[in-house]
């Protein structure tokens, strides 16, 4: 009895140890230990042109793009050996959470409610709400000019109700599933301006630069950070300093202006690696 309960014993530390092996990849180096596999799943947007987009022949580019593959290429990962993954505004804390990307670089806005679930490496770019209208439109100056216009966004999206809450009670506000819908609408006449992040606007302006305009006097200011799993330290350490030599190298502001330089978006500073 003696010698099957030492062997019981023998058995458990064994299997503890095991699973201690096992278990060293754990949050505080997810990222890290999938970079040294030599590939990366990232999360980011097939939608928005200039920031993140899949183009009809299947390439992928955008400025979130560039970002995400710079900081694959310091992690030591090659461009080719990374996957794609779209990452609709609505599933990118679960598209984290379950491990199903490595990390997110979507037009991610850092705010408290989503540090609950999720870190963020970063800010690697300031934002603030805009308008974007016809490039006839001499009218519209500001979110206070919407009073009596048409103004869209995508449904379940704030930005188009704060407009009409703070600004222009008389605005009447439009709804699409795309803000490329949106836009569509806005060349159709079908509404007067779009709004959502300056960035994003900018990537649909330098698609039609000949058409549409920023206004490019944003009310509100936000900052886009890199979505890790949660407790990623080491990860956030890495791509913290990622971003760092992207900005100092010159890298970050030539990946702006080649997505967005077209439309006359001005292009604003480089935000400090601060946010934790």
């Amino acid at each position: 009895m003696r010698l099957r309960g030492s062997l019981r014993a023998t058995a458990a530390l064994a299997a503890l140890a095991l699973l201690a092996a096992c278990g060293t990849s754990g949050p505080a180096d997810t990222l890290t230990a999938a970079a040294g596999q030599g590939k990366l799943t990232i999360g980011i947007r097939f939608d928005q042109p200039g920031i993140g987009e899949k183009t009809l022949n299947g390439q992928f580019q955008g400025f979130d793009v560039d970002v995400a593959k710079y900081i694959a290429g310091e992690l030591g990962v090659d461009a080719n050996n990374i996957t794609w993954k779209e990452a609709e505004p609505a599933d990118r804390e679960k598209l984290l959470t379950t491990g199903k990307v490595d990390m997110v670089v979507a037009a991610y806005t850092i705010n408290d409610k989503r540090k609950k679930l999720v870190d963020f490496a970063g800010p690697y770019f300031t934002v603030g709400q805009d308008l974007l209208v016809r490039l006839s439109d001499t009218t519209i100056t500001g979110p206070q000019s919407l009073n009596g216009k048409k103004l869209c966004s995508v449904a379940g999206s704030t930005s188009a109700q704060q407009v009409k809450d703070k600004f222009a009670q008389n605005t009447t506000l439009v709804e699409y599933s795309r803000y490329s819908d949106c836009v569509t609408a806005l060349l159709a006449n079908l509404v007067d301006a779009v709004t959502t992040d300056d960035v994003i606007l900018a990537g649909y302006a330098a698609q039609n630069p000949e058409l549409l305009r920023v206004v490019g006097k944003p009310f509100t200011k936000d900052s886009y950070g890199i979505g890790l799993r949660k407790g990623d330290a080491g990860g956030r350490e890495k791509v913290d300093a990622a971003l760092q030599k992207m900005i100092s190298t010159g890298a970050w502001r030539s990946a702006l202006q080649a997505n967005v330089g077209s439309s006359g978006y001005q292009m604003p500073s480089p935000p400090a690696i601060t946010e934790r």
